[in-house]
């Protein structure tokens, strides 16, 4: 996950409010429950100690999404009276909308509730041509079309042989408008920076189509088998993005586990365990965090200062280092803001969890590093 959008939030001191509101629920009386989430998530963030100001921004945030149609839910991070960022979710939060006020903003549950978010091109194809889609969790619009040769598309039963030189003619149409959709594809995928094509149709037409494909989008291409005319539902997009998600997941924790041991250099690429992160992170050498979200030390206190790099796994140590100011935080949030400081992504490791992973990385949290 491309952690760039978060750059507002450490352009200022904190503490921060963050708020994830559960919009999933779209029930005859979603104002009125919407309206006490907004006295609900003001009250706790009160009792936690936010100031009067943030508080009622909050609130006023959440009441602007009573008539809200979004699917899953919104993020609110605010500080001093304003909300600063508000990104959509692409998942409702785990048992429903909370709040918290901390140092830092809460921004690691991002990893999976707002996470890629894989854009995706769906290609309804048939012998014709293809007509585009774009779909996303929170995206459904039309992304064009293509037309191919018309005639002749349809063969013959006849054994004739004028006729075997009109079938001859039918598959290199189906050939020829296969190459056509296959590049207007690509031309779309390159114009909207999709994750992922799905193509739709009957079996000859989909594989005709994926096998013209440039090699460098194979990758990115998964089928649907459905029949002419049909429409791929929500939950059939759902599941071909889950399924690209958990194995880029499972491709970034394969390099994360080979990391372990020492390259021909002699050097190892991958970190795991707090102490080993926060020397990583002050010496700016994380690569991309993994975050697995049940980790137990994503919560682990360690201490902070004002910059990304001042952090420490004790306050002691960022004394050492000439830090006056510091304070508590998590060492997930903490992590996170060290690598938006050096333009490093993350990524949350759950869809590639297994039985014999589910302690990789250990404690929760790791990284492949970058060397000098």
């Amino acid at each position: 996950m491309d952690l760039a959008f978060l750059n507002p939030l450490y352009e200022h001191p904190g503490p921060w409010a963050s708020v994830y509101v559960d919009l999933s629920q779209h029930a005859e009386d979603m104002h009125h429950q919407r309206h006490l989430t907004a006295a609900a998530m003001a009250r706790e963030l009160a009792g936690q100690g936010a100031d009067e100001a943030t508080c009622d921004a909050v609130r006023n945030a959440i009441e602007e999404l009573r008539h809200s149609s979004e699917p899953h839910g919104r993020a609110l991070f605010a500080r001093a009276g304003d909300i600063v960022l508000d990104p959509s979710l692409t998942r409702p939060p785990q048992g429903g909308s909370w709040a918290e006020w901390a140092p830092l903003p809460r921004t690691a549950p991002l990893l999976d509730l707002e996470g890629e978010d894989t854009l995706c091109v769906v290609a309804y194809i048939d012998r014709k041509g293809a007509d585009f889609e774009l779909r996303s969790a929170v995206v459904r619009e039309d992304a064009g079309s293509v037309a191919g040769r018309q005639w002749p598309v349809h063969r013959t039963s006849s054994v004739d042989w004028s006729e075997r030189h009109f079938q001859l003619r039918v598959e290199n149409t189906w050939e020829h408008n296969a190459a056509e959709i296959a590049d207007a594809l690509a031309v779309c995928q390159e114009e909207t920076r999709a994750d992922l094509l799905i193509l739709v149709g009957e079996d000859r037409e989909r594989h005709a189509v994926r096998d013209r494909m440039p090699q460098r989008l194979h990758d990115r291409v998964v089928e649907a088998p459905h029949g002419p005319g049909s429409r791929l539902l929500d939950a059939d997009v759902e599941q071909a993005r889950a399924e690209h998600e958990r194995a880029r997941a499972d491709a970034e924790l394969e390099r994360f586990l080979a990391g372990r041991a020492p390259d021909a250099d002699g050097r190892v690429v991958a970190a795991e365990g707090v102490p080993a992160l926060v020397e990583a992170a002050r010496e700016h050498r994380i690569d991309e965090l993994l975050v697995r979200p049940d980790g137990p030390d994503n919560h682990r206190e360690v201490w902070i200062g004002e910059d990304p790099d001042q952090l420490a796994v004790r306050r002691t140590d960022l004394k050492i280092l000439g830090e006056q100011h510091s304070w508590p935080a998590r060492a997930d949030d903490a992590l996170i803001r060290s690598a938006v400081a050096t333009a490093a992504p993350a990524i949350s490791v759950a869809p590639a969890a297994g039985a014999h992973r589910e302690d990789v990385p250990v404690g929760g949290l790791g990284a492949l590093l970058r060397w000098s």
